[in-house]
C-alpha cells in the first residue's frame, strides 16, 4: 500500500485482517467509522519522519513556512507532525497552504520545486536525503511519538484472538531481529524498495523495534492526536481513543 490511510481502507473494507500503520490513520479511520481495533504497538520513532527542504532552499526553520506550499500524503503520520511543528514555531494550520499528493508524486513536486518542503517518512525520507540532496529542516523529536500500530478488524479480532496472538508474537520476533540486524535486513529490503542497502539501512535505524501491548501513555497520546484533529475540523467528531483498544480475553 501507498500509505496508512489506503491500509485502513482496505481492513475496513474486509480486504486484509491486520496490518501496520502511524499514528494518525487509525484515528481517522475511527472518525470515519472504521470497525478497527488496535492490537499493538512499536516503540516511539521520532527520527523517522521528517520535513525536508530542497538542499538550495533559503528556509532555516519552521517558522519560516509561512505562507509557503508543503506537500504531504494526507492523513498519514507527517499530518500531525505538520500540526506539530506548526504550532511548535508559532503558526497556525492554516498559514501554510497545503498540497496532499502520495509520496512517489509528492516528491516529484519536490525535486520540481513546485513545493517548498515535503512532510515525510523514511525510507523515502532517507532516500530523497541520499538521492536529491534534500535537507532535514525539522523531525519528530520533541513534538511528537511518531508510533507505529498494529491494527486488526474488530471482527477478526474478535473472533481469532489466539491466531492474533500467535501473529504478533512470531511479527515481535521478526521486528526485534531486524532491529538487530540492520544491514541484513537492509540487503533484504532494499531489492524491493528499489533502494541502495546503505539508504535502506539508515532508514531501518530511524525506527525501534518490537511488539508492545497497549498502554495507558499510548493511548493518551493518541487521544491527543484525536482531540487536535477534532479541534482543527480535520475529523468530524470527537473520539474516544480507548473505545478502539483491543481488550483481549484471558
Amino acid at each position: 500500500f501507498a500509505a496508512g490511510p489506503q491500509m485502513v481502507e482496505a481492513l475496513n473494507v474486509g480486504s486484509i485482517d491486520l496490518g501496520m500503520v502511524g499514528e494518525t490513520p487509525p484515528v481517522i479511520a475511527q472518525a470515519a467509522g472504521a470497525n478497527l481495533v488496535y492490537v499493538g504497538h512499536e516503540p516511539p520513532a521520532p527520527r523517522a519522519e521528517t520535513l525536508l527542504v530542497p538542499k538550495d532552499s533559503p528556509l532555516q526553520s519552521v517558522a519560516g513556512l509561512k505562507g509557503r506550499r508543503v506537500v504531504l500524503n494526507k492523513g498519514s503520520n507527517v499530518h500531525y507532525l505538520l500540526v506539530r511543528l506548526l504550532e511548535e514555531a508559532g503558526l497556525a494550520y492554516r498559514d501554510v497552504n497545503l498540497a496532499f499528493l502520495p509520496p512517489a508524486d509528492a516528491r516529484a513536486a519536490f525535486e520540481r520545486g513546485s513545493v517548498d518542503a515535503w512532510v515525510i517518512w523514511d525510507p523515502f525520507a532517507s532516500a530523497a536525503e541520499a538521492q536529491a540532496g534534500a535537507r532535514r529542516l525539522a523531525d519528530a523529536r520533541g513534538v511528537a511519538n511518531n508510533h507505529n500500530f498494529y491494527i486488526a478488524s474488530r471482527p477478526f479480532a474478535e473472533n481469532n484472538p489466539a491466531v492474533l496472538r500467535l501473529a504478533l508474537e512470531q511479527i515481535d520476533l521478526g521486528s526485534r531481529w531486524i532491529g538487530d540486524n540492520l544491514k541484513e535486513a537492509a540487503s533484504i529490503v532494499a531489492p524491493q524498495l528499489g533502494l541502495t542497502v546503505e539508504i535502506s539501512e539508515r532508514a531501518f535505524s530511524h525506527y525501534a523495534y518490537g511488539v508492545h501491548p497497549l498502554s495507558e501513555e499510548v493511548v493518551r497520546s493518541q487521544q491527543r492526536i484525536a482531540d487536535r484533529f477534532h479541534a482543527l475540523k480535520l475529523i468530524p467528531k470527537a473520539l474516544d481513543v480507548a473505545a478502539a483498544m483491543w481488550q483481549p480475553m484471558s
